[in-house]
């Protein structure tokens, strides 16, 4: 017993379900077999009287072709004779001629024996009316069907007599069949209730052990880890789960001793931590006091454009106008969202200054449908694409460095493409500025703060489509393709 309980949970359980299903499936086969055999006895009652069924039938079959041939002289009835003849000898072969005592025996003998004058009368029968002798075949029909009416009435009478005999067998049979579908009930009834006896036993057995683990586990739930600790009982899987429980109480005993004398350090440590992030506060605060107002900023870059403009230096008035209006959209944090044609106007801004700056060297391309400029998007994205482009993408290209920004609908998306001719980007570095792992330092662009995964987080959450931004590059100097795709709404 210690042996089969030392086994592994599967098996044992595994066992005691298979035992069980044997003695069930025993018994029901046993059960089976006998309700077979009863039930093919009881089919057999019947038997002779449908085997008399047939005889009287196809006797009939006999007289009535050969009645058909005498009227008609046709070569289909004198076939249908020969058939139903050669089927009628066959039905009497099988009649027993054995000489006995039994009333049914003689009776069934006899049959047998008329039967076959029954067809020497009719044989002679057919013979006389093919030679056409008229006076012959008259006397032999007639003593033909004579014994046709005396051989069917003695059918019809063993019939009855059987059937009488094979009623009362039958009422016997069914009355057995009764008390044995009575005690099969109470045989299975039997063996469930043992098998619920002996599954429960061997369940209550392995799982006791757990009930002595689960008053363990709510003490020490309710903090008390001086409970008593379960024993071992079995080398099983509930054994290996006590094992680990006993050690798993014992190093957290041990563990909440070491924290309680680690506490006054940490206490220590986190005033100090405190203290140095008051102080960093303090400094962030100072630093950002000492930044530029952006709305300074702004109205002195307006009022540099006005004064450039009274003077007549036109290039000068419309590249500080265009610094303006770019530092005026990046200053409105208030704005969350923006047009497309907002977002073009600021990429159209910042390449204007760029090529300032760089005399001209980017090429700039747009392709826009303008039906698709009022859809909504979130605002400063297209801008530090471009950027990025400009930066990792075509710098080093001089003059050859070409951006083009297309805007144009597929299906039911808006799609803005922003493509650069530059040296492209490996399918691991896309990988990594998809999924975030990208490092800050190697995505950070000049002075805008606004990395990738801010621009495909927030549209990510504007468009809630995990699918709407995407990197496509064919490899080294192949050019670097990013593609936004909005939701288009149509509008009446």
């Amino acid at each position: 017993m210690n042996r089969f309980l030392d086994k592994p949970l599967q098996y044992k359980i595994i066992s005691v379900c298979v035992l069980a299903n044997i003695i069930i499936f025993v018994v029901n086969i046993f059960l089976l077999l006998g309700i077979n055999s009863m039930s093919v006895e009881m089919e057999m009652v019947y038997q002779d009287n449908r085997n008399l069924n047939e005889l009287s039938t196809s006797l009939t079959k006999v007289q009535d072709s050969m009645t058909e041939y005498l009227s008609s002289k046709t070569t289909d009835s004198l076939t249908g004779y020969y058939n139903n003849a050669q089927q009628f000898v066959m039905m009497t072969d099988r009649l027993d001629d054995k000489i006995t005592e039994l009333s049914f025996g003689r009776m069934e003998r006899n049959i047998k024996y008329m039967s076959q004058n029954y067809l020497d009368e009719v044989s002679k029968t057919i013979e006389a009316k093919r030679g056409r002798n008229v006076e012959e075949y008259r006397t032999y029909y007639e003593n033909a069907t004579e014994m046709y009416e005396y051989i069917n009435n003695y059918i019809t009478r063993l019939n009855l007599e059987l059937f009488v005999n094979n009623s009362k067998h039958y009422s016997e049979l069914n009355t057995a069949f009764r008390h044995y579908e009575f005690i099969s009930f109470i045989v299975i009834t039997l063996v469930m209730a043992g098998n619920i006896l002996i599954i429960t036993s061997f369940v209550s057995t392995m799982i006791m052990p757990l009930r002595r683990l689960a008053d363990s586990a709510n003490g020490v739930a309710e903090g008390n880890f001086d409970t008593e600790l379960p024993e071992l009982t079995y080398n099983d899987e509930i054994g290996t789960v006590l094992n680990a429980f006993n050690k798993m109480v014992i190093s957290i005993k041990q563990y909440i001793e070491k924290l309680r004398e680690s506490m006054e350090k940490e206490r220590y440590m986190q005033e100090k931590e405190l203290m140095m992030e008051s102080h960093l506060k303090d400094a962030q605060l100072k630093y950002l006091q000492a930044q530029i107002n952006p709305h300074f900023l702004f109205n002195t870059l307006n009022a540099g454009a006005q004064l450039a403009m009274m003077e007549g230096a036109d290039k000068t008035y419309e590249y500080v106008q265009t610094v303006a209006d770019f530092f005026r959209y990046n200053v409105n944090g208030k704005k969350t969202e923006a047009t497309i044609r907002e977002e073009v106007t600021l990429v159209d801004n910042y390449i204007r200054i760029l090529n300032v700056r760089f005399s001209g060297d980017i090429g700039y391309d747009k392709q826009v449908d303008e039906r698709l400029l009022d859809v909504s998007m979130p605002n400063m994205i297209l801008q530090p694409i471009v950027e990025n482009a400009v930066n990792h993408g075509i710098r080093e290209m001089g003059d050859k460095g070409k951006i083009t920004l297309r805007v144009y609908r597929e299906d039911n998306s808006v799609c803005i493409s922003i493509f650069d001719n530059g040296k492209g980007i490996s399918q691991e570095d896309i990988d990594k500025i998809m999924s975030g792992r990208w490092q800050h330092k190697e995505h950070q662009y000049d002075n805008n703060g606004i990395g990738m995964d801010n621009v495909i987080s927030r549209l990510r959450l504007f468009t809630d489509n995990s699918n709407s931004f995407n990197i496509e590059s064919k490899g080294e100097n192949q050019g670097c393709e990013v593609i936004i795709r909005l939701p288009y709404i149509e509008t009446q």
